[in-house]
């Protein structure tokens, strides 16, 4: 079934080409009819190439475009006798969904493939039996919607976060999800409290939604062609304020100082080792390549017990705050702070 229905969009993406050289170019777009989306032609800063896009509706120059509407609005494909075989239809929050005509059910969402901007009501998900996931993917530069390095997506290793990956490597952390916020945010503040879901189903499928109560202001989610996630709203669809929410200083790429280091952007150099550590390779830690992180002065008390039977003083934690968590962090299910501290002891294997 799935080769089939891709075929289909094969077919689908051939016809409007066909449809391009046929029609000539035309000022055509589809709008939502709330009025906040519209589908079209558009050309990226600095580049006169032209692509098929959605955005928010606003007044934008020379659009023009190849598209075959029919009267009530949508985009449909024919078949030789002018009958429809595919039809389209934009909701009010902006998702393309081609529809087959007889049974009206949906073969493509652009929900389900965006780009680099995340809406309300999409649905990132990703799926830790099969690994499937949906994610944002970054433009190549701001003229080129070519897929860039930077993906962004669900991470489930031990609990669910988002990760922003550059390549195969993991570029940006947001911190485990505490049923409100992602911890490592520090600017999430009341107003995602209202509207962020983050939810799991029985076949392991997790996603992340949000919408706001407050409808009167827009709000998306940009990932950049630099890996930074931009916060956009307006209030009117005109005027964009934006922020960047996950690459504030230096410190937030992830892993910046290596295994059992601490970055303080304050600080000169930014990185140190914990209480405890030692630089790995101190010639690169004094040159600032800090990517080998640092090592144990001393072993744990619990493997010199279990390697050459010596007793003494037992292994002890130091509490640090403001802290950022790894992607591998695990979670105890003590509310006490001395049940964790045992159950941690019990199993110091964890600790390398």
């Amino acid at each position: 079934m799935k080769l089939v229905r891709e075929t289909k969009l094969f077919e689908l993406l051939i016809l409007l080409a066909c449809f391009c050289l046929v029609f000539g170019t035309a000022t055509y777009t589809i709008t939502t009819t709330t009025g906040d989306f519209k589908l079209g032609y558009f050309s990226p800063t600095n580049s006169t190439n032209r692509y098929v896009g959605i955005w928010y509706a606003k007044p934008l120059k020379s659009l023009s475009g190849t598209l075959t509407i029919s009267e009530d609005g949508n985009l449909v494909v024919l078949d030789e006798q002018k009958k429809i075989i595919w039809s389209s239809n934009i909701s009010d929050y902006g998702n393309l969904v081609l529809q087959e005509n007889k049974t009206g059910t949906s073969i493509w969402e652009s929900f389900q493939h965006p780009a680099d901007t995340n809406v309300p009501k999409m649905k990132l998900s990703t799926n830790v039996r099969t690994s499937k996931k949906v994610q944002l993917t970054s433009w190549t530069n701001e003229s080129d919607p070519f897929i860039g390095t930077f993906s962004a997506a669900i991470d489930v290793f031990n609990l669910p976060e988002i990760s922003i990956w550059n390549g195969s490597s993991r570029y940006w952390c947001s911190g485990p999800w505490n049923s409100r916020v992602f911890i490592g945010i520090s600017s999430m503040d009341s107003v995602f409290l209202d509207g962020f879901r983050l939810t799991g189903d029985q076949e392991g499928t997790f996603y992340l939604t949000f919408a706001f109560s407050n409808e009167s202001i827009l709000y998306n989610f940009v990932l950049n062609a630099q890996g930074n996630m931009i916060q956009k709203n307006s209030y009117n669809g005109h005027n964009w304020e934006a922020r960047g929410l996950t690459l504030e200083t230096k410190c937030d790429v992830y892993g910046k100082c290596g295994a059992y280091g601490i970055c303080n952007s304050k600080n000169s150099p930014i990185c140190n080792c914990l209480v405890g550590f030692e630089p790995k390779n101190i010639e690169e830690w004094n040159r600032g390549n800090w990517s080998s992180g640092c090592v144990r002065r001393t072993p744990l008390q619990c493997d010199r017990v279990t390697n050459d039977g010596e007793e003494g003083k037992k292994d002890g934690f130091l509490k640090l705050k403001m802290m950022k968590v790894p992607y591998f962090v695990d979670r105890s299910s003590s509310t006490f702070k001395d049940e964790c501290r045992d159950q941690c002891l019990k199993n110091f294997s964890n600790f390398d």
